[in-house]
């Protein structure tokens, strides 16, 4: 059997004892790891998952020789939250770091990368970090972990200087003010087409996505010859796509027929649904999609994704050709995902509609982790450190409220059930007129979500109406449900409270 089998496998089944020094177990190095978070890119957007109008041949081929998680849900539907929630293996609220655009990363919290790093790997990071304010500056450096840096935020002019994204533009001849100018749709409703040859976006060859690309070969080529020979690495690669402001690159575009895409999942009902939540906050106001080309919106986003479709497959191309493939773990998630015309939505906020919450989640390493497989169970992605932590041989830290989802992975447990329920949480997240707060707590069948202080919700039964557009929160004959919800709801949100310095003497 594969010694990395072996040495998980052991891991799984051991109790490590709480704040031990992290160091390996024994055995060879931990594989190397290739983490590809797509931004806002929602759960049911992959062909061999599900989705028929969507051409993903290279997602589905780590489907194919992987596991794929299609009940896996973020912490936070914002980037930052989210974000620092999957790097550390905490809710957000737990690690208090609960907003885009805040002043700094919590003193005393360490990113996996950090803890990998400790530990021997060689940790890259290309794209997007966004675990502080990034607007109209490059994001300051925290002690992350990361030697091979190549930092790229929103791919806007933003940045004069000190932005390696821009600066690769300059390099190649161009001016970043005139090639990061978007011809098309923008954020908020949508009141174009789309893009035209003779109107198109960033072109492919200078487009963000495409950079991420470049500088991750860079880096699993070793090109600054500061990797030694056998040292296990980690690149974290987060292109901007599919995030707004749906500007696909034409040749992308051209491949869809709007008019032959199913549009969003919206009932009549949905708009009196949301003018009930009025107070709680969201990037767009709800529009009904006959007054919006919502199918368009559909294309450019379908248009994106494939776009990160075909970038991710050069990056397995090279591992194959490189021979680094076999060990090495491919992750694919996203931070959030994109309401992208549900219910009369568009772009994110305080909803958990599963269009917002319910995110991509693949591990594939061929010959080591479990082929082909499709899991069902509810998970979170808090639980990607830790299982990243146990594929490299390293204990799980104290403190981490993740669980490991190596033994479904390596077939240890049945892959029906991971957790009882998944929980998510909008903690005024971003600079909208309402400051609303929000949690979700979702188990097999029901999904609650409670937006605190207004006296308002939303509980849906999932098995009966999976996108959401019966709110029985009202509904007399379910009052007891609800209430049992919110107790769970509230317990759980207790129990992940970090409620302080830990006690070391009896008084």
């Amino acid at each position: 059997m594969n010694a990395i089998l072996q040495l998980c496998r052991r891991l799984s089944n051991s109790n490590r004892t709480k704040g031990q020094r992290m160091t390996r177990t024994g055995g060879p190095p931990g594989p190397n790891i290739l983490w590809y978070c797509a931004d806002q890119q929602r759960w049911d957007t992959i062909g061999a998952l599900g989705n028929p109008h969507v051409h993903t041949p290279n997602l589905d081929r780590l489907a194919r020789e992987g596991t794929a998680f299609t009940h896996a849900y973020c912490q936070a539907p914002i980037c930052t939250p989210s974000r620092a929630s999957f790097l550390t293996g905490k809710y957000p609220s737990t690690i208090h770091l609960n907003t885009n655009g805040n002043t700094h990363f919590p003193p005393g919290e360490r990113l996996v990368t950090r803890r990998l790093a400790d530990a021997g790997y060689d940790c890259g990071l290309v794209g997007k970090l966004h675990l502080l304010g990034a607007a109209w500056r490059p994001e300051p450096r925290i002690d992350d972990g990361y030697r091979y840096f190549q930092f790229s935020h929103a791919p806007r002019n933003d940045w004069p200087k000190l932005h390696d994204y821009a600066d690769w533009i300059r390099e190649q001849g161009h001016d970043p003010g005139d090639v990061l100018r978007t011809r098309s749709h923008r954020q908020g409703p949508l009141h174009e087409p789309g893009p035209e040859p003779e109107r198109d976006n960033v072109p492919v060859s200078l487009h963000q996505t495409t950079w991420s690309t470049e500088k991750t070969l860079e880096f699993l080529a070793n090109a600054d010859g500061q990797r030694a020979p056998g040292q296990p690495w980690l690149v974290s690669v987060n292109p901007y796509y599919p995030h707004p402001p749906f500007n696909p690159p034409w040749e992308y575009y051209c491949r869809f027929d709007p008019q032959s895409l199913p549009g969003p999942h919206f009932r009549e009902s949905d708009m009196e649904a949301q003018a009930a939540l009025a107070r709680v906050d969201f990037q767009s106001q709800p529009q009904h999609p006959n007054t919006f080309p919502a199918r368009n919106l559909q294309a450019a986003y379908y248009a994106q994704i494939e776009f990160v479709d075909h970038e991710l497959g050069r990056l397995l191309d090279a591992l194959d050709r490189s021979g680094q493939r076999e060990n090495t773990v491919v992750v694919f998630t996203s931070d959030h995902g994109e309401a992208l015309g549900d219910h009369g939505l568009t772009q994110k906020g305080c909803r958990f509609y599963d269009g917002l919450v319910r995110v991509p989640l693949i591990f594939s390493m061929p010959g080591t982790l479990q082929a082909g497989l499709v899991s069902g169970a509810l998970v979170e992605l808090s639980d990607i450190m830790p299982t990243l932590m146990t594929l490299a041989g390293l204990p799980i830290p104290e403190g981490t409220q993740g669980r490991s989802l190596l033994p479904i992975l390596t077939g240890q447990a049945p892959p029906a059930h991971h957790r009882d329920f998944v929980r998510s949480e909008y903690y005024d997240a971003v600079d909208l007129p309402n400051h609303t707060f929000g949690t979700m707590y979702r188990d097999r069948r029901w999904k609650l979500s409670v937006y605190h202080g207004l006296d308002i919700g939303e509980l849906y039964d999932m098995e009966t109406d999976p996108h959401e557009h019966v709110n029985l929160w009202d509904r007399p004959e379910h009052q007891s449900v609800k209430l049992d919800l919110i107790k769970r709801s509230f317990d759980a949100t207790i129990l992940a409270m970090d409620y302080g310095p830990r006690r070391i003497m009896p008084s």
